[in-house]
């Protein structure tokens, strides 16, 4: 070879290979660096307590029965590509489902099934955004909605829920963020990871900056039946028709059936305008060519069956019970203080900075990690401004509660001997 030849070749191979650029400001640690080192530790033969997803089979909530039986009655017709869209039953449960909620004009042409709800939420932002084109988003949100955006070339503005209101949207602050280059807001109700629900009158004000504003809504309601004490959801599109709305839900929280990937998403509202965008996310459904088909045929199962999500939420039920446990252990330790989620499996509790001065939320919870073999999600990592909050999955069963929740008050009790604030 000769010389210039090996050089060149010596240059290629010392090359890296770097990730694109568009992954910048993306972020989902919800399964970030922390969680690589919980499986290193998994690896060296320690257990760890996982509280940082809400994998409902991890904790013993199975699927309901008849849909697992009617997924496998129907493996055999499983086996090829179906509609894009999905399967006609599939979509025809879910436009029933529409009209339970109260959400006027859908027909099966406006539904689309997708692997998940993750899916379709980027598929949502790819077919819409343009470089420099802004998305409202909440802050503290569920991170993949920023990293859409992030992807599809737009750039996320998150506008402050309220903790002092019951974490409800701040609509002075949502208005004073809405630029030229706005395209939506998106509403995460019920929210995670608050676990807040946002009353009708709070859904009217976001409806009309959006109507003002000729803004599109985007309805993130995939805990629409984890609700607890009597508590009503409202779909976002049940008071929108006037304003392009796109509704998100699925199986995997009311139904215990995260790893089926079986979500939908729903356009609604006034679709006259948005033929060439409708048109953009026909052309992405028939780029990944279909949803998986197994999982569509646990939708119409799901949606017209007896509701067992309604047996866990209520009064003594299991999700409950661990919702009221850990809101009463959380809120005893010293320092700490939690909003009572009134929907989903999560809690998003504060930790007061005069007895927690924590200045990196993730450092300090892969600190809890390493010594008490607790794993949590930090604040930041749902893009809330301030190192200050972390999530709590509550969907371990009591005595495993009690135990996480224990080891964290212990951790916590060791920081502020530390740092001298005890």
């Amino acid at each position: 070879m000769a010389p210039t030849e090996a050089v060149k070749a010596e240059a290629a191979a010392a090359r890296p290979v770097r990730k694109s650029s568009k992954l910048n400001d993306v972020c989902y640690d919800i399964r970030g660096p922390v969680l690589t080192r919980a499986k290193q530790m998994e690896d060296e033969g320690h257990k760890i307590i996982k509280l940082n997803i809400g994998n409902l089979a991890a904790f013993g909530f199975d699927a309901p029965e008849e849909i697992q039986m009617d997924m496998i009655r129907n493996l055999p017709n499983s086996a090829g590509y179906s509609d894009s869209k999905g399967i006609f039953s599939a979509r025809k449960a879910v436009m029933h489902y529409t009209q339970q909620k109260h959400i006027k004009g859908v027909d099966i042409e406006d539904i689309y099934i997708g692997n998940g709800v993750s899916e379709l939420i980027v598929m949502a932002m790819n077919a819409l955004l343009n470089a420099g084109d802004e998305v409202l988003v909440p802050a503290p949100d569920y991170p993949l909605w920023t990293a859409a955006v992030s992807l599809s070339g737009g750039r996320p503005v998150h506008y402050l829920c309220d903790e002092g209101a019951g974490w409800l949207p701040d609509i002075a602050d949502m208005r004073a963020k809405i630029t030229p280059n706005t395209r939506a807001i998106v509403v995460i109700n019920p929210n995670n990871p608050t676990g807040a629900v946002y009353p009708d009158e709070v859904l009217r004000e976001i409806i009309q900056l959006a109507r003002e504003h000729d803004l599109i809504l985007y309805a993130d309601e995939v805990y629409d039946k984890v609700l607890y004490e009597g508590v009503t959801h409202t779909s976002l599109a049940a008071l929108s028709e006037d304003v392009l709305t796109i509704v998100f839900n699925g199986l995997s929280k009311n139904y215990r059936s995260c790893g089926y990937r079986a979500g939908w998403m729903v356009v609604c509202g006034d679709k006259r305008r948005a033929t060439d965008y409708i048109e953009g996310l026909n052309m992405l459904a028939s780029m990944r060519l279909c949803a998986n088909v197994p999982g569509q045929y646990a939708i119409q199962t799901a949606l017209g069956g007896y509701q067992s999500i309604d047996d866990l939420v209520a009064e003594g039920g299991r999700m409950r019970r661990q919702r009221d446990l850990a809101y009463e252990l959380i809120n005893a330790i010293p320092g700490v203080s939690c909003v009572k989620p009134k929907a989903t499996l999560y809690m998003f509790p504060r930790l007061d900075p005069k007895v927690y001065p924590i200045e990196d939320d993730q450092a300090f919870i892969a600190e809890l990690l390493e010594e008490e073999r607790v794993l949590l999600v930090q604040g930041s990592g749902f893009n809330w401004p301030h190192p200050d909050h972390f999530r709590l999955v509550f969907l371990p069963h009591e005595d495993d509660l009690r135990d996480a929740i224990g080891r964290i008050a212990r951790f916590l009790e060791h920081y502020r001997k530390r740092h001298g604030t005890d």
